[in-house]
């Protein structure tokens, strides 16, 4: 939670256009998603990019079930300012974290259309999603390990020490995952295939701390 939607899911993955290299120009994305279909990209909780609020607490005290009644509300009075979009198949997509955003929504959705519908809901996708913490954090090593980023010692020492299944992390699980971190260097975290564009070093990582899953997931459900 956190990161911009139009920042890094607009501009660096899916959206029409990429950031030259110049950081200054722009050049079009030829598999936008915008090409077969209308994309609104929400960026939330409120506080994140250019989503904002006139309350002070609504940013110490966001939360899953907020942000859901927030993207319910922001939904439902954008329909209301498109009305061409309103009878639309709607699908809600996302990644990360939106591995419990994205379901969440989508049940906020489906519950207040119980009289009529409001929201035309036909299905959601999810990508990496972040859905546990244990589970994600061991399958992210679990790709280091599989695509040459992890030596088989670390791998091995990861799987001895850290006890996925019931959180249990020691000292040792702790050392090992930091170690596991370093070793990937300064690949890219989110797509270890792209160029490498860091100009320096990394900060050191921070142990029995992952905030990303790469161990891929696509998560397609549809509602009829």
């Amino acid at each position: 939670p956190g990161c911009s939607s139009l920042g890094y899911g607009a501009m660096e993955e899916l959206g029409p256009f990429r950031v030259n290299s110049d950081g200054k120009t722009l050049y079009r994305n030829e598999y936008a998603w915008n090409n077969v279909a209308n994309v609104l990209f929400l960026e939330t909780p409120a506080g994140v990019g250019f989503s904002y609020s006139n309350t002070s607490s609504d940013y110490s005290n966001p939360g899953d079930n907020n942000t859901a009644e927030d993207s319910y509300t922001f939904l439902v009075n954008w329909f209301e300012r498109f009305p061409q979009y309103k009878n639309r198949d709607f699908f809600i997509t996302g990644e990360s974290y939106a591995g419990h955003y994205v379901p969440q929504l989508a049940y906020t959705i489906l519950s207040k259309n119980t009289s009529k519908t409001i929201i035309n809901l036909k299905g959601i996708a999810i990508g990496n999603a972040w859905i546990d913490d244990n589970l994600c954090t061991k399958g992210m090593f679990d790709f280091f390990w599989t695509h040459a980023l992890n030596s088989d010692e670390t791998n091995a020492a990861i799987n001895k020490y850290c006890d996925f299944a019931t959180g249990q992390l020691s000292t040792s699980c702790d050392q090992y995952q930091t170690q596991g971190v370093r070793e990937y260097g300064q690949i890219d975290l989110y797509n270890v295939y792209a160029p490498l564009c860091k100009s320096s070093a990394p900060p050191p990582p921070t142990a029995g701390v992952v905030s990303v899953s790469i161990n891929f997931m696509l998560v397609i459900t549809s509602f009829f």
